[in-house]
């Protein structure tokens, strides 16, 4: 598919309904391969989501380790963010509310009272325009773009971003989220949703997958899953995730699963650092992420109940996230690292995934 020129691509992809007028950008809706050596993505501009990995496991078999869709229509419809770019704030902002230079600010409350994701209509819901797409060469990548306005769920700003997937060879995909303040202070705090199953996105549960977490301490939440403002020291805990383990190895001391925020270790000065390493031990599939963010939610779909591709059904514990970004509700926390944005400075997020076996 990426050897065939844009125009033909969406002429298929409006055949088989992938294709439709978006947001008020009236931009087309379409579907994006990268592919180098045995690594391929697919991606749309729609939520600037990422639909699909495929990745060789230890005997060479491809398989696609990402949940998702096989169509647009039920990305438009879902409620679970399968490998959205979240945002303007990913996570929880407490009260739907945060004060900013002496201005109260009031969101959109879509999470109980609180603001989740941005809102019911965060940067996943809307149509990115493509700015570069090159599906071919040493680094095939794709260039998202999105301007948020001011007043836009209730964020203070027009806010300029943009997404780069890119992938960089050996089976590595970068990340980058980009974003410029354009004339009022603001909180930015973007992601990337993806819900990851090494053994394939239809393999059953991830409870047996081992994963090692390079955070030696996590910010703990209340019955709302809003952080206290605390952060505490993994050890002791079944947050502990400092040596490999399975996923599923500390489920008995805990309600549903896992939705924390780790504070990652390294200092903030370092350019990129190692957040997690997971691995499946019987397709033999690795996934290592770095970042440069100072946290990293690991979330182990714990309610999550929904058709998904091929008609399969994703249960609960289908998949892991793992989520690179700013802490929780750091606009209510003062003692947390700052997400807040002023008129004419940059914000950047950078993830690294390399895939290997063993």
């Amino acid at each position: 598919m990426a050897k065939l020129s844009v125009s033909w691509c969406f002429s298929l992809l409006q055949i088989f309904g992938f294709l439709a007028i978006g947001s008020s950008a009236r931009e087309e809706i379409g579907i994006y391969e990268l592919k180098q050596g045995n690594l391929s993505v697919k991606l749309t501009n729609y939520g600037a989501h990422i639909i699909s990995l495929v990745v060789p496991d230890k005997h060479g078999k491809l398989g696609d380790v990402l949940l998702g869709y096989d169509t647009i229509k039920e990305y438009k419809n879902d409620s679970s963010s399968f490998g959205a770019t979240v945002g303007r704030v990913a996570n929880r902002i407490s009260g739907a509310q945060f004060t900013l230079n002496g201005t109260l600010y009031k969101l959109i409350a879509n999470d109980g009272k609180n603001t989740l994701h941005g809102g019911p209509k965060g940067f996943s819901k809307v149509v990115w325009t493509v700015k570069k797409y090159s599906p071919e060469g040493q680094t095939p990548h794709v260039v998202f773009a999105y301007h948020s306005f001011d007043g836009e769920q209730g964020f203070p700003g027009d806010l300029r971003v943009i997404v780069v997937y890119k992938l960089l060879g050996d089976n590595k995909m970068s990340i980058t989220m980009k974003a410029k303040a354009l004339n009022k202070a603001t909180p930015v705090n973007l992601i990337n949703h993806a819900y990851w199953n090494l053994g394939g996105h239809d393999s059953g549960d991830i409870l047996s997958e081992e994963i090692q977490i390079f955070g030696s301490h996590y910010t703990p939440v209340d019955a709302q899953l809003i952080p206290t403002g605390k952060v505490v020291t993994v050890k002791g805990t079944p947050y502990d995730f400092l040596r490999p383990n399975t996923v599923g190895s500390m489920f008995s001391k805990l309600t549903a699963g896992y939705d924390i925020n780790y504070a990652l270790d390294g200092s903030a000065e370092q350019k990129l650092k190692k957040a997690a390493i997971v691995h499946d031990k019987k397709s033999g599939r690795v996934m290592e992420i770095s970042t440069n963010q100072p946290g990293v939610q690991f979330y182990t779909s714990n309610t999550l109940y929904q058709k998904g591709k091929g008609g399969f059904t994703y249960k609960p514990h289908a998949a892991l996230c793992l989520e690179t970004q700013g802490f929780p509700d750091s606009v209510n926390h003062p003692t947390f690292p700052s997400q807040i944005v002023n008129p004419g400075e940059s914000y950047k997020h950078y993830m690294l995934f390399k895939f290997s076996n063993l």
